[in-house]
C-alpha cells in the first residue's frame, strides 16, 4: 500500500514538473514572440549571401542601414494599425490616407509663404481621414472593415482629384531633409523609433491604454464597467490616420512627390503584415507595439535579403507570403497563452 502511494505521489510530481516546464517554455515563447525568427533570418542572409555572392553583404552597417530605412515608413504605419486591431477593427485606407496627405502636403509646400505648413498639412489631413473613420465606426456602429473599404477607395480618389490626377512634385519642400543621415542613419529611421516609443507609452503607461486592451479583449464587458467605447474607437483610428499622415510625410521627403493613383498601393497588407507577425491578435486584447516593429523588420529583412541574393521579383512574393504565414502558425502557440505583453 505504502509502495502504491509513493508511486502515485512520483507520477503526480513528475507531471507537475513537466507541466511547469511547460509553462516556463510558453512564457520564455511569448515574452520573445518573433525576435528569434528575426534573428535566424538575418543568419541566414549573411550566411547565403557569403556562399553565393563570395561576401556576407547583409549584416554590414551599410546594408543594416538600408534595411532599417525600408522598414521605418511601414513600421510608423503598423504602429496606427497595432491601436485598430488591438481593438477587433481593422484599417484598409491607411495606404490611401497616406496618399492623400502626401498630395496635401506636396501641394501645400508649393504655396508661397506656407511651406512652413507642409508637415502640419500632411499630418491634419491624415489625422482628418483616420477620425471620419473613427466616426463612422464607433458612433454609427459601421463594420470596420466595409467602413475602411469604402473609404480606401473614395480617400484616393480625393487624392487624385486634389492633384488633378497627376503626380505633385517639389523637390525643395522644407522636410526633404529627412531623407538625409545622422550617424549612418537616415532621419526616418528616428522617427519610426519615436513613434514606436510614444506608442509604447501610450498602451503601457496610460488608462486609455488599459482601456484599448479592455474594449479589444471585450467591448461589452467594457462598456459595461463605465469605458467610454466610442471614443476609444475614434482615438484608434484617429491615430492610425495619423501616422499614416506621417507616412507620407517620409514617403515625400524620399520621393519628393507624390500622386494618388499609385503611392501607398498595399501599404495596408505590409502594416497588416507586420502587426500579425507581431503577435497582435485579430480577435483584439492581446499584442504589443513591440512585436509590431519585429515584424515590419522581419518583413523588411526578407525583402532586402532577397533581393541581395538575385531572388526573382515573382518568387519573392511567394516566399515571403509563405513565411509570413508560417511564422503565424508558429505563433499561434504563443498566443495560446493569451497574455499581454
Amino acid at each position: 500500500m505504502t509502495d502504491q502511494a509513493t508511486s502515485t505521489s512520483a507520477v503526480a510530481t513528475a507531471a507537475q514538473s513537466q507541466a511547469q516546464k511547460a509553462f516556463r517554455l510558453q512564457a520564455l515563447v511569448r515574452t520573445l514572440g518573433m525576435l528569434p525568427v528575426l534573428v535566424v533570418l538575418c543568419i541566414l542572409f549573411q550566411v547565403l549571401t557569403l556562399w553565393i555572392n563570395g561576401e556576407g553583404r547583409f549584416l554590414s552597417l551599410q546594408n543594416l542601414s538600408i534595411v532599417a530605412e525600408q522598414a521605418s515608413i511601414n513600421t510608423v504605419i503598423a504602429a496606427g494599425m497595432t491601436f485598430v486591431i488591438l481593438t477587433a477593427g481593422i484599417d484598409l485606407s491607411v495606404g490611401s490616407i497616406l496618399a492623400a496627405a502626401a498630395v496635401v502636403a506636396l501641394t501645400v509646400s508649393k504655396i508661397d509663404g506656407l511651406g512652413w505648413l507642409t508637415v502640419p498639412a500632411g499630418l491634419a489631413a491624415g489625422l482628418i481621414f483616420g477620425i471620419v473613420n473613427g466616426i463612422l465606426v464607433a458612433f454609427l456602429k459601421l463594420p470596420p472593415f466595409i467602413v475602411t473599404l469604402g473609404t480606401m477607395t473614395s480617400v484616393r480618389g480625393i487624392a487624385r482629384l486634389f492633384a488633378n490626377d497627376t503626380t505633385v512634385f517639389n523637390m525643395d519642400a522644407p522636410h526633404m531633409f529627412l531623407a538625409e543621415r545622422f550617424l549612418g542613419f537616415p532621419w526616418l529611421v528616428y522617427i519610426a523609433v519615436a513613434v514606436v516609443a510614444a506608442s509604447w507609452f501610450i498602451l503601457r503607461r496610460t488608462v486609455l491604454g488599459m482601456h484599448l486592451y479592455a474594449v479589444g479583449g471585450n467591448e461589452s464587458a467594457a462598456r459595461l464597467s463605465g469605458i467610454a467605447v466610442p471614443k476609444v474607437l475614434l482615438f484608434v483610428y484617429g491615430m492610425s490616420g495619423l501616422c499614416a499622415g506621417i507616412g507620407a510625410i517620409m514617403v515625400t521627403s524620399r520621393l519628393g512627390g507624390a500622386n494618388g493613383l499609385q503611392l501607398g498601393n498595399s501599404y495596408e497588407l505590409d502594416a497588416i503584415a507586420a502587426v500579425i507577425l507581431g503577435g497582435t491578435s485579430f480577435v483584439g486584447g492581446i499584442g504589443s507595439i513591440w512585436g509590431t516593429l519585429i515584424g515590419a523588420l522581419i518583413i523588411a529583412v526578407l525583402s532586402n535579403g532577397l533581393v541581395l541574393l538575385g531572388v526573382p521579383d515573382v518568387w519573392q512574393y511567394i516566399i515571403k507570403g509563405l513565411v509570413i504565414i508560417g511564422a503565424v502558425l508558429l505563433d499561434r502557440y504563443r498566443l495560446g497563452g493569451g497574455a499581454r505583453t
